[in-house]
């Protein structure tokens, strides 16, 4: 971790405001509280060397005696480890987790005392799940004759995605379908195919922090390009000038009620962002796993033309699409269409990766898309997801009134300016209160978005009003600098 890196991730933090009563730390205990926080969140990962004293010092215009102080109190705490000669690195003290640099779920012990607004996913929409598993179960056992390695897919789920994407307008042949692990596993493949280590990718900023950690951890150049203000979708002319001038060799864009900000791109946009990929030779990735979450009735059968409509060869969109979040995460199914050349390049290099994608739930998505279940159950999700993101809405105003955000139309997600607080403390803040909620720096590159959190709207009623609740409490430990004291969370069953 170099000395300019580190001053920029500490110099994007916010100071903690001054409530009623209280002193500003000393600038070592500021210094350590923040590398502390960094490490904590993952933005610094653990066993990461770290400059010495002397170049932090001069990066971030302090004294060597305030980083040789902060460095001996991460090291009483745990959090640093040194030896002469060999220099010092994070760590993490003893019984604590390893922190996460993505937004892993909660794990099941933990649900009762933690309400976890991480993880934007929602329950599965019973009795379809039940249903098409047990349709798989009816159509496996062809198949379980057979060696079980599909590595382009299922020939009939192929089929049956090219024929849906044939539906929309967008002529599409199996031959340009392959089925992955999850959306995740899609762009993974994809980043490998085209970004070798080094290579820059434009992403937009904020973007989902999964990817973006995922990206990072491949070797490739994060290039951020802003987003529009409020919902309203890109800043074209800030992305012409990115493409142009950057030439990153692939792009990654949500363009159906993006995560985190859930803005919603018109067809404009995505023409001409089309046309400058094109221009600029640039690979155009597509997510569309938010496409069919609209959660408003004025989108239904009113969604701008999907990204890939305006490159139909797939020669300059690749998209990516999933069951994970229109259905349920538990359903590890995605896809990507594209030209058939990438599909056949990107099934000749999975023989080195996964080998394929599990035969039963594909089998259950297919059974869901030729059944009609799908639509039946998508439209469950758009249900529960308007009530849940209603009842958050509502109880984040009861409670955090300066907290500003914009309604998305759609998605599972609000993107919230925390009312001049930092949302890194704000997320270390909410673990002693009971609630689990991510940064905003985890969406950004290099510290970006601060004084944010996201907040998914996957829990309604009592729980969303109690969610708001322990936020609140949090806000009020960030306000006084953490000595304002708080009860152990309520166990808390919905």
């Amino acid at each position: 971790m170099g000395a300019a890196q580190l001053a920029r991730l500490l110099n994007s933090q916010q100071e903690r405001p001054a409530g009623p009563g209280t002193r500003r730390p000393p600038a070592y205990r500021a210094l350590a509280d923040g590398i502390r926080l960094l490490v904590l969140e993952g933005r610094v990962p653990v066993a990461a060397r770290l400059p010495a004293e002397r170049e932090l010092a001069l990066a971030l215009s302090v004294s060597r005696t305030t980083v040789a102080a902060a460095y001996e109190a991460l090291r009483t705490e745990g959090f640093l480890e040194s030896r002469r000669g060999a220099g010092s690195w994070t760590a993490v003290p003893a019984g604590n987790p390893l922190p996460a640099r993505g937004l892993e779920p909660l794990p099941p012990e933990a649900l009762g005392s933690m309400i976890d607004l991480g993880c934007a996913s929602l329950p599965a929409p019973e009795p379809w799940l039940t249903r098409a598993v047990q349709g798989a179960l009816e159509e496996l056992p062809p198949y379980a004759h057979t060696h079980g390695d599909y590595p382009a897919g299922l020939p009939a789920l192929r089929s049956m995605i090219a024929e849906r994407y044939t539906a929309a307008g967008i002529s599409t042949m199996p031959e340009q379908i392959m089925v992955t692990t999850g959306a995740m596993g899609a762009i993974d493949a994809i980043c490998h195919l085209f970004a070798g280590r080094g290579e820059r990718i434009a992403v937009e900023s904020p973007s989902y922090a999964n990817i973006l950690q995922l990206m990072r951890e491949a070797g490739a150049r994060l290039v951020p390009v802003a987003m529009a203000e409020g919902l309203s979708g890109w800043d074209m002319d800030r992305w012409r000038q990115v493409l142009r001038e950057a030439a990153p060799r692939l792009a990654y864009v949500v363009a159906d009620f993006h995560n985190p900000t859930g803005a919603l791109a018109d067809e404009d946009q995505r023409r001409r962002l089309v046309d400058a990929a094109r221009s600029a030779g640039t690979v155009l990735v597509a997510d569309e796993t938010m496409t069919e979450l609209w959660v408003d009735e004025e989108y239904a059968g009113a969604m701008p033309r999907r990204v890939c409509a305006f490159d139909p060869a797939g020669s300059t969109v690749i998209t990516v699409g999933s069951a994970s979040k229109a259905f349920w995460a538990g359903m590890r199914i995605g896809w990507v269409r594209a030209a058939p050349d990438v599909i056949r390049s990107l099934v000749a290099a999975r023989a080195y990766a996964d080998l394929g994608t599990p035969v039963l739930e594909q089998l259950a998505v297919n059974w869901l898309f030729s059944t009609g279940g799908w639509e039946q159950a998508v439209e469950l999700r758009r249900a529960q997801a308007r009530e849940n993101r209603d009842a958050l809405v509502a109880a984040i105003r009861r409670e955090l009134p300066t907290w500003e955000f914009e309604i998305p139309k759609g998605g599972l997600t609000l993107w919230v300016r925390a009312g001049g607080l930092s949302g890194s403390r704000l997320a270390e803040a909410g673990e002693r209160t009971g609630v689990r909620v991510p940064s905003g720096p985890r969406f950004g590159v290099d510290g970006a978005f601060e004084g944010y959190v996201r907040l998914p709207f996957t829990v309604g009623g009592a729980v969303a009003e109690e969610a708001a609740v322990r936020l609140a409490a949090a806000a009020r430990l960030v306000e006084t600098g953490g000595t304002g004291g708080t009860e152990a969370p309520r166990t808390f069953v919905a």
